[in-house]
């Protein structure tokens, strides 16, 4: 029995090497939130794929979010909530509060799980070295009643208006994993919250990435019988959502992928998280566990 297992072991470990070479020195961003990121066991999972893709020579960026731990501090210290559009408005006294959390207790902790694992990675916010230059964020709606165009502020939200590189590339040169909270910079200093998707695939495209893995708590997209679509041309995107395969909250998502890869990234990923080892299931094995959308299914 023993040999068996062995011999198991032995095949699986082949089979990955030619995902090894396809991977080798490109990098790999990876949005990291959701289940996988509260559940100690998946974190400590993680943690460990991670620094098992860098000792395999590929170059992982981790992105992460925190929304239900910003919450639960904001809630802690009766910080009252105001909303527009469904969205949370980010005043000073929540900026302060959203960056703490990300850049500080969040960051750090996942920086420690990945060297517990074994690896060394830095932490930083999209402030350091000017990572994340944004700009606010400012969404225009028609009114029904009156036809006319209203802009909606959401405070000190922002978007990615250009990605300084260098000090993520500083960072793996030296053989360290970057792990970086989603807080961008204004042109004149101010703080930013920017989504965790959003940077991400903004990192994603200004590093040249192969992939970018969107860790999320489905199982990807499925179709009308509910099951998943294991690949998807970016053609194919607007007439899913128009006959309503694609829906709510799923529909910003894809169409933010699409443009990632319009932009230059190979394949993005609407990946699992709750699916043990899916980071190392999707880029070294034939085995995906999610959704991926690329030019040409590649």
């Amino acid at each position: 029995m023993a040999d068996i297992t062995v011999n198991e072991t032995a095949r699986i470990l082949s089979e990955a090497l030619p995902f090894l070479q396809r991977y080798d020195d490109q990098v790999i961003v990876v949005k990291y939130g959701g289940h996988a990121m509260v559940d100690p066991e998946l974190a400590r999972m993680f943690a460990r794929d991670i620094v098992m893709l860098k000792v395999c020579g590929l170059n992982p960026i981790v992105v992460h979010g925190g929304g239900p731990q910003i919450n639960k501090m904001l809630d802690k210290l009766a910080v009252k909530a105001e909303f527009r559009e469904g969205l949370r408005v980010t005043d000073p006294e929540t900026m302060e509060v959203v960056e703490m959390v990300l850049a500080g207790s969040i960051n750090k902790a996942i920086v420690a799980s990945i060297q517990q694992a074994g690896g060394r990675a830095v932490g930083i916010s999209g402030k350091d070295g000017n990572l994340l230059i944004a700009e606010r964020y400012i969404k225009e709606k028609t009114d029904p009643a009156t036809g006319k165009t209203v802009k909606i502020d959401f405070g000190q939200v922002g978007e990615p208006a250009r990605v300084n590189t260098e000090i993520l590339h500083t960072i793996m040169k030296s053989d360290a994993i970057p792990v970086v909270a989603p807080v961008g910079v204004g042109w004149e200093g101010d703080s930013y919250n920017v989504n965790a998707d959003t940077a991400a695939g903004a990192i994603a495209s200004a590093t040249g990435a192969k992939r970018l893995l969107l860790l999320t708590d489905v199982a990807g997209v499925l179709d009308k019988d509910k099951q998943l679509i294991s690949e998807l041309k970016i053609g194919d995107v607007p007439k899913l959502i128009a006959e309503g395969t694609i829906t709510g909250g799923m529909i910003p998502k894809i169409e933010s992928a699409a443009a990632v890869v319009e932009s230059g990234v190979e394949g993005v990923i609407i990946l699992d998280g709750r699916v043990p080892h899916s980071v190392l299931l999707e880029l070294l094995t034939p085995h995906g566990v999610g959704t991926r959308i690329s030019r040409s299914g590649v």
